[in-house]
This record gives structure tokens, C-alpha cells and sequence, in this order.
């Protein structure tokens, strides 16, 4: 086992300059929660290494999880075992297509490609601004917020799938519907998204985004680390109303909480562990089925659990 491990480093090495590749990395340092162990190796791959990189992986038969900007996820403090794969800066950036479409590869993050559409005077972003994912965590989970989701400007996309295909997707062969996708289901692995987007005016969107970010600003914890919304919204309900109506606003398990200023975000007071967190997600799930009878289902991607 040692020796294919040490094997497996050598083939990484090849691909990835040493700056790409970090061994027993803390995945707190990756995720909105500030929480969780390390990963084996954490790599940060282009765009056009990340087809190789995960060749080497099945090849090798090394475990392999793929994130973004960490924004929706719970890593267990063990870590995880593997290669974690980081969608992130190195693979970044943005087109402008023709006239009212973006070309916006996976590491993008939400809040730049909005900024980008506002400048080009696009508007239909303004509701992903505020949003602290990356746009290939957002096309995998059909993001949504204030009334607006992926689906809703996604024209297509470039992924990468498990048998190794880079192939393209339009849309409507996404299988989008709330938080959920094909990618989801299928393990594919979004490389680049195509975004239709409409002409307007640069200082009515900025307007509407300043507009948005106030209502963040008032309503949601932003001053700790958490993942945002913990659980889904059930249909007819809505999952911070069920929570704060079962007594629990301000509930804690350790340093994790359920957000007294928004019961539908759970927050990291500063030194929760992962095991706390997720305890603390069961309680309420507990708490809430008794009082209402309603289930609800985490929004956040348990990792390494």
C-alpha cells in the first residue's frame, strides 16, 4: 500500500507543480464553516489539468472528492482520505459571448461573474451576488436566492463525466429542479457553464444588487462562518419558521448554534467542530419532526461522515 501510494505522488508530481499540491491540508481552511480534518492531498488543478488529474485517480484507484469554494459543505473532522479536488482560482474566469451570453468556467466565483454582467450591462445575476459559492457548485445544486436560480440563466454546460467524456449539455438535459441536478446524480464534474443573460442598465443592476446585499446584510448571520441555508425548504413551509416555531432559535451544541437573527442558518461561534455542527442538525431534525411532523432535509453536503 505504501509503495502505491508513493507511486501515485509521483505520477501527482508530474502533473501539478508542488504549489498545487498540499498533503493533510485542514479542509477548515476550505470551507464557510471553518470546520473540518484534513484532506490526504488537496490539489488545485487548471482546467485543463483537472481531466488528467482525475484520470490518475481512477487509474490509481485513490479515492476521489471534488469541491468548490466550500460554501455548502460539512467536512468531519477526520478529513478525508484521498485526493480532494479543489474547483477554485486556478480555474477561473470569464467570456462574453455573443452580446447577451457569459462563458463562465467552474471556479469562477458567483459574486465575480455577477460583477463581471453588471459591467457589460447583463443583467439576471443579481441574485447569485451575494451568494459565496463558486459557479460550478452553483450548477451542480441549482443555487438559488431571492427568487432567482440557475436554471433560470443556465444555457448550457461543459462537463467532464465519470467514464472521462468532456462533452456539452444544454440545459434542458440538467434535470435542474430546487438543489438538485443531473450532475448531482451522476457524479459529472462541471468544467464550464454558459449563462443567458439580458441587456439592461449598469446602474439599475448594481441598484438591485446593493438592494440585495442590504436584505442579506439585516436578515442572515453574516458575521459568523456557516454554510448558509442548513436545510432545504420543505414544500408550503419554510425551514426557518419550522425551527424557530419547535423553540429552538439560539439553540447550541458546544460552538455551534441555530442563528438567533435566522433560525435557518446554523453558525460556527468560533471554535465548533464538525461533530458538533452535525449533532446539533439531528437535534433539530428531531425537535422539528416531533412539533411539526415534518422532515427536514439537510441543504449542506456532508463530507468524510
Amino acid at each position: 500500500m505504501e509503495k502505491q501510494r508513493q507511486r501515485f505522488e509521483q505520477e501527482l508530481e508530474k502533473l501539478l507543480t508542488q504549489a498545487q499540491i498540499k498533503k493533510e491540508e485542514p479542509l477548515s481552511r476550505h470551507t464557510t464553516f471553518r470546520v473540518g480534518g484534513p484532506a490526504e492531498y488537496l490539489v488545485t488543478p487548471t482546467m485543463e489539468q483537472i481531466p488528467d488529474v482525475v484520470a490518475l485517480c481512477k487509474q490509481s484507484e485513490v479515492a476521489l472528492t471534488v469541491i468548490g469554494n466550500g460554501s455548502n459543505l460539512l467536512v468531519s473532522d477526520n478529513g478525508i482520505r484521498g485526493v480532494v479536488l479543489e474547483v477554485g482560482k486556478a480555474a477561473s474566469g470569464i467570456r462574453l459571448l455573443d452580446g447577451e451570453d457569459l462563458a463562465v468556467m467552474a471556479g469562477t466565483l458567483l459574486s465575480e461573474a455577477a460583477n463581471f454582467a453588471a459591467k457589460n450591462g447583463l443583467s439576471g445575476m443579481e441574485f447569485a451576488a451575494g451568494i459565496p459559492g463558486s459557479l460550478g457548485g452553483a450548477v451542480v445544486m441549482n443555487a438559488g436566492a431571492y427568487g432567482g436560480e440557475m436554471k433560470d440563466i443556465l444555457s448550457g454546460v461543459r462537463v467532464l463525466t465519470k467514464g472521462g467524456e468532456i462533452i456539452v449539455r444544454p440545459a434542458d438535459e440538467l434535470d435542474l429542479s430546487y438543489r438538485h441536478s443531473r450532475m448531482m446524480d451522476e457524479g459529472d464534474i462541471v468544467l464550464e457553464a454558459r449563462l443567458n443573460l439580458t441587456q439592461g442598465s449598469e446602474v439599475v443592476i448594481r441598484a438591485q444588487m446593493e438592494e440585495l446585499r442590504k436584505r442579506r446584510v439585516e436578515k442572515q448571520p453574516l458575521e459568523y462562518p456557516s454554510a448558509g441555508s442548513t436545510f432545504k425548504r420543505p414544500e408550503g413551509y419554510f425551514a426557518g419558521k419550522l425551527i424557530e416555531d419547535a423553540g429552538l432559535r439560539g439553540f447550541r451544541v458546544g460552538d455551534a448554534q441555530v442563528s438567533e437573527k435566522h433560525c435557518g442558518f446554523v453558525i460556527n461561534r468560533g471554535a465548533a467542530t464538525a461533530a458538533q455542527i452535525l449533532d446539533l442538525m439531528q437535534q433539530v431534525q428531531e425537535r422539528v419532526k416531533a412539533h411539526s411532523g415534518v422532515y427536514l432535509e439537510p441543504e449542506v453536503r456532508l463530507l468524510g461522515f
